[in-house]
């Protein structure tokens, strides 16, 4: 593709290894599962200070970008927006998404946001009421949702799908509360599978595992296991009424390639891959979720999402 068809591609928050993951298969067309049609061209740090795993990160990935894959770097989010053609903001830290979204939100382009969406269903449902206004694409998530195995299972439809069980690792941080560091991966592939419409979620907790089981509105039911010290991989059980379906996330082309590839098929045509409903679903049950664990596995009926 000839360099002036390019999008091209800004990131907000340096702080997670996304960032030098995704500018490799855009930038690099020798790369292995080099992704056409974007590139990225300019990149604001950002980091949250209160938070190790995001600050300590910056300077080694900005001097990477920049050094390496030529990124220019700017002062603001909305320098970034100026200068680009579609936003991804990258900030590893799910506090600081609404804000960021809100400064870059006049210059109206095509957003991603990285996994947590957001900490709060309010602050999730605001960002895609903005968005809606503004008539501007919205994707988020995890890179789980894309696993080749995933996104083959869920091509052959969802209708047929009445349940499924969910795994993998479940570490924690303090400042992404729960389930929204980790375990927002495997709630994503529960939603992706089950369409939104959970009415109620269940969560017990002990030092090495979270077990939840979330109950949607037409009956169905669905689980997630979440390991702190296991294997360390994803996968899931789709059940179908005639079949049943194990898919190994980690069979096939990385699952950051299917990412990628979706955001360049998506965004650049100003299309949302990704249901609004289904965005905020996915904050909902980890909300849920966090409360359940908080009292003993109490269940918690999902409000308004």
């Amino acid at each position: 593709m000839e360099l002036e068809h390019m999008k091209k591609i800004g990131l907000i928050g340096l702080d997670t290894s996304h960032v030098v993951a995704f500018t490799e298969l855009l930038n690099d067309e020798n790369h292995a599962y080099h992704v056409k049609g974007g590139r990225v061209t300019v990149a604001w740090p950002g980091g949250s200070p209160d938070f190790p795993k995001s600050i300590e990160r910056v300077p080694g990935f900005t001097a990477t970008l920049r050094d390496k894959h030529g990124v220019a770097i700017v002062d603001s989010p909305e320098a970034v927006a100026e200068a680009c053609d579609l936003v991804f903001i990258e900030s590893v830290d799910g506090r600081v998404h609404l804000e960021q979204f809100k400064r870059t939100l006049p210059y109206r382009r095509p957003t991603f946001i990285d996994k947590p969406f957001a900490l709060r269903a309010d602050e999730a449902r605001e960002m895609v009421r903005l968005a809606g206004e503004a008539g501007i694409a919205l994707m988020s998530g995890s890179s789980l949702r894309y696993a080749e195995q995933l996104q083959q299972a869920l091509a052959r439809g969802r209708d047929d799908i009445r349940g499924c069980n969910v795994f993998g690792p479940m570490q924690e941080e303090p400042t992404q509360p729960g389930l929204f560091w980790y375990g927002c991966h495997a709630i994503e592939m529960m939603v992706a599978a089950m369409g939104a419409g959970c009415r109620e979620v269940r969560c017990l907790c002990n030092a090495e595992h979270d077990l939840l089981t979330a109950v949607w509105k037409d009956g169905r039911m669905a689980g997630y296991h979440g390991l702190r010290q296991a294997h360390g991989r994803f996968g899931l059980v789709l059940h179908r009424r005639e079949t049943v379906e194990s898919i190994d996330c980690h069979a096939g082309r990385p699952y950051y390639v299917g990412l990628v590839t979706a955001l360049l098929d998506h965004l650049p045509h100003n299309r949302a891959g990704v249901a609004p409903e289904e965005l905020v679903e996915v904050v909902a049950v980890i909300e849920a979720a966090n409360r359940s664990r908080a009292n003993g596995g109490a269940p918690v009926a999902l409000g308004g999402g």
